[in-house]
Formats: structure tokens, C-alpha cells, sequence
């Protein structure tokens, strides 16, 4: 497994800082870069990767270490700064490189490091390499993945090991340049590793995967449970006698928790305005369904910057026409966690989001201030479409290597341009057992669908249905 040491510090790591860090290898090991520079890659003078060093990060949001990284001694307080180095499995002597890479960032800047036993401030040799090299930079290869453990024609694999496995700057990284190459990207853990819900969405369906180690069936795939094996040079699903996939004993083995995860995905359509303000749908979902409101936001995982609509809207202004794929989390007593894609469209901007939050076995999630929201996004956000979810899972918002409850549709919310669009008549008459809420103007309604209390799996009978007859309007 790829180790990963974290530096969190008060203060930002200067050059004279990351210089002495660096030389944790002492003066023989060479440096590459990679990612436009933002990362550094400490190597054998042979050219060998040791150590991949991230640009440091500076977080804002309170609890991020700690919902990332688990509890330990005290993390440094808001801001502080995130350094990631990790060290290639390829050499023993790596590990302690970025762990004497790390220690000597806190002692030069304060702070502590993840795993906390993992500092040192000792001059790591690697064995078998000549002396007398000096630390020159060399540039990666046009087009080369950044610090992958195997590389083959058609997967990009990485091994790691932390608590939760999130969506870093280069995770993402990653994925992108394994889609540019036509590559695969299969993450490998052992089971008691948890993705974050980001790294969940963003490895769905084949042919990215998530790789469970297990030591009764070998290799499982995290999110389907198909045991898989290593074939012609990717991991590929065991079949059986008559051609179909197995399931992991180990991945249906664990009980439903009692903990419950409440989702709300939803499409908000806005016309072309030069004050448009990203974000605010956002807002608006976080409050009606916590009484907060989100206090972070970022483009991956930790996320850093203090929640801010007219940055946001800055952000995915500056990339369009491309879509901005964003994330935002709320306190660190109310696990709330959003996901956000700002796409152009020909008659203006469209925000699709997908919002969840956890709640623990004696919190009732609150059904309540459903219908209220959908009319509060009718009334002020363009609402386009609202599907209310929920299942039994865990309140962190972390994705376990096992079988959890299935989502249970809540309700459904059709905004008044679709239902205009579906003819005001037919959306009125669906064949549920209850008729449609309408919301906003008489003449030109949104409809509002109760489906279920969140309980019945027969829910997504109804949802089919429903979505049946609007089609066939």
C-alpha cells in the first residue's frame, strides 16, 4: 500500500521549509515535478519516485481533519495548513522518507502530522544508489500519470491505506489523466477503509472501480461486492460456472445500521443575469433541512475555502463554457456534504446538486421540512426536478466496504416549466395513491408527489410509475 504522511501545520510552509524537508533523503535524491508543478516528486538519482509532495493546502473549514483523518491528539485550530507526501511502495526506505519529510515541517512550523507516529527528522538512505548526486530538478513526461502504483494498457491502479479515502486535488488528478488515456482507475484498500460520498460519485459504474482486499475471497469490488481477480492486467470480476458474478461473503456479512442518510438531489434552472449568485439554491436546502448553512466549499477534498456564493460564482465563470464540478460541507456537528456541477446551457446556467445528510438512530431526519423547501425552491430558484431519498446508512456520510440499506424515494417535485412542458392535466393525474401537491401560482403550478415516509421499498414502484406516465405525456 502507498503510505500516506499528512504535515498540518499553523503556519504556511515557506521554501526554506519544504527545502529541509526535503532533504530528508540528504542531498543525493533528485526532484521531478508533475501536475503543472504542483507536485513535487523526490527520486533515486536513478530516477526512481520515493515521495510525491502535494502543494501544500491552506483549510478554512473547521473539522475537515477530522472527518477526513479520524480522532487523534488535537489537530492544529482553523486555518492551518495540509501537506501531503506519499511514499512509493517500490522502496522500503520510502515510508520514512515522507515521514521525516513531514516531521521536519512541524518542527520547523509547529502543527502535528497523520498517522501522529509517523514524524521523524532522520536522514533517510535509500540502499544500492551512488553518492555525490546533486538535487536537480528533472521535469515528468509530457502526458504521464501522476505517482500511480501500477500502470498497465488499460487500468491505472493506486494503493492506499487511510481511514477515509477522499477526493484530493490529486486523486482527481489521477482520474482525469486515467479518462484522458482511455485508462481504467481501480483504488486499492484493505476493508476497514471508507471512501468519502465525493471519491463514491465520482468512481460509479465501470470501469473505475474500488478494489477491497479481503482475506477470504482475495479482492472484492467495494461498491458492488463482485469478487474480482487480476486479469490481463486489470481487476475483472470472478465468474462462475455459469457465467455470472459472485458476491463477496464479506461484503453482506454486516448488519443495516440504525443511522439514516437523508439525500436531496435537485435541478435548478436560471435565466442569463449578470448578478446571478451560485449557490444560493445551496443555501437555501442547507437551512430548511439543518437551520445552518454550509461553511465550506472547494473543488476537492479536504475542502478549504470558507463557504462564499460570489466566489463560487467567480469560479465557475472563470471555467465556462466548461461545467465546474464543486463540493461543499456544513459543521462538524451537523454531517452535511453537497455536491455541485454549474453547467452552461443555450437559455442560461443550470446547478444540479445533490445534497445528504446524516442523521444517528435517535434523530429523526426531518420529513417535515420537505414541502416547505420544494416550495421555497418553486417560489425563488427556478426548480426544475427534487427527488427526496432515504436510507439506512452511516451519519458520517462515509461509504463502508459492505452492504448498506437501499435508497427509499420520499418525494418527487416537477417545477412549473416541466410541468408545463408535461401538460398541467396529465401531471395532475398520476397513478399514485396520493394526488400531487400544487405549488406557487394557480395558473402555472409546480406539483409536488409524496411517495413514501422513507420506510417502504415499494416507493420506487410508485417513482417508476410516476416517471412513466410524465414520459408519456
Amino acid at each position: 500500500m502507498t503510505k500516506d504522511v499528512i504535515a498540518l501545520t499553523p503556519e504556511m510552509p515557506d521554501p526554506m521549509a519544504l527545502l529541509a524537508g526535503l532533504h530528508a533523503g540528504g542531498p543525493d535524491l533528485g526532484l521531478t515535478t508533475a501536475a503543472d508543478d504542483a507536485v513535487i516528486q523526490l527520486c533515486t538519482p536513478a530516477g526512481r519516485p520515493l515521495v510525491s509532495v502535494e502543494a501544500p493546502v491552506i483549510v478554512h473549514t473547521p473539522g475537515e481533519a477530522e472527518r477526513l483523518l479520524g480522532a487523534q491528539e488535537a489537530f492544529p485550530d482553523v486555518p492551518f495548513w495540509w501537506t501531503e507526501a506519499r511514499a512509493s511502495t517500490a522502496v522500503p526506505e520510502a515510508e520514512s522518507l515522507a515521514g521525516s519529510f513531514c516531521g521536519r515541517l512541524t518542527l520547523l512550523l509547529g502543527g502535528t502530522t497523520w498517522p501522529a507516529d509517523a514524524a521523524t527528522v532522520q536522514v533517510v538512505r535509500t540502499p544500492g544508489e551512488p553518492d555525490g548526486h546533486d538535487v536537480t530538478p528533472r521535469p515528468a513526461p509530457e502526458g504521464a500519470l501522476p505517482a500511480v502504483d501500477v500502470l498497465t494498457d488499460s487500468t491505472a491502479v493506486v494503493l492506499t491505506d487511510r481511514p477515509v479515502i477522499a477526493l484530493t486535488a490529486w486523486l482527481s488528478d489521477v482520474l482525469r489523466a486515467a479518462v484522458t488515456s482511455g485508462r481504467a482507475l481501480h483504488i486499492v484498500t484493505p476493508s476497514h477503509v471508507r471512501l468519502s460520498q465525493p471519491l463514491r460519485t465520482a468512481l460509479t459504474g465501470p470501469p473505475n472501480r474500488w478494489v477491497v482486499q479481503d482475506p477470504d475471497c482475495g479482492y472484492y469490488d467495494g461498491l458492488s461486492g463482485a469478487v474480482l481477480q487480476w486479469r490481463d492486467g486489470t481487476f475483472a470480476p470472478a465468474l462462475d460456472q455459469n457465467g455470472e458474478a459472485t458476491l463477496a461473503a464479506a461484503f453482506a456479512s454486516s448488519e443495516t445500521p440504525a443511522e439514516h442518510q437523508l439525500t436531496v438531489s435537485f435541478r435548478c434552472h436560471h435565466s442569463p443575469d449578470a448578478d446571478l449568485l451560485l449557490g444560493r439554491s445551496l443555501e437555501t436546502a442547507w437551512h430548511h433541512l439543518t437551520g445552518t448553512g454550509p461553511v465550506g466549499w472547494g473543488t476537492a477534498e479536504p475542502i478549504n475555502l470558507p463557504w462564499s456564493p460570489r466566489q463560487l460564482t467567480a469560479l465557475a465563470r472563470d471555467r465556462a463554457p466548461d461545467p465546474s464540478h464543486l463540493l461543499a460541507v456544513g459543521r462538524p456537528d451537523r454531517p452535511a456534504l453537497a455536491t455541485l456541477r454549474v453547467s452552461r446551457t443555450e437559455s442560461g446556467v443550470t446547478e444540479d446538486v445533490t445534497l445528504s445528510l446524516g442523521h444517528t438512530a435517535d434523530e429523526p431526519p426531518p420529513l417535515h421540512a420537505v414541502e416547505p423547501l420544494a416550495e421555497a425552491f418553486v417560489a425563488e430558484h427556478g426548480l426544475s426536478t427534487m427527488l427526496i431519498t432515504l436510507r439506512r446508512s452511516r451519519h458520517d456520510l462515509t461509504v463502508p466496504a459492505h452492504l448498506e440499506g437501499p435508497p427509499i424515494p420520499v418525494s418527487f417535485t416537477l417545477g412549473a416549466a416541466d410541468v408545463q412542458a408535461v401538460g398541467l392535466d396529465h401531471a395532475r393525474h398520476p397513478p399514485l395513491p396520493q394526488p400531487p401537491t400544487p405549488l406557487g401560482p394557480a395558473t402555472s403550478p409546480a406539483l409536488h408527489y409524496p411517495l413514501s415516509d422513507g420506510s417502504s421499498p415499494d416507493a420506487w414502484t410508485d417513482l417508476e410509475a410516476l416517471t412513466r406516465h410524465l414520459r408519456n405525456a
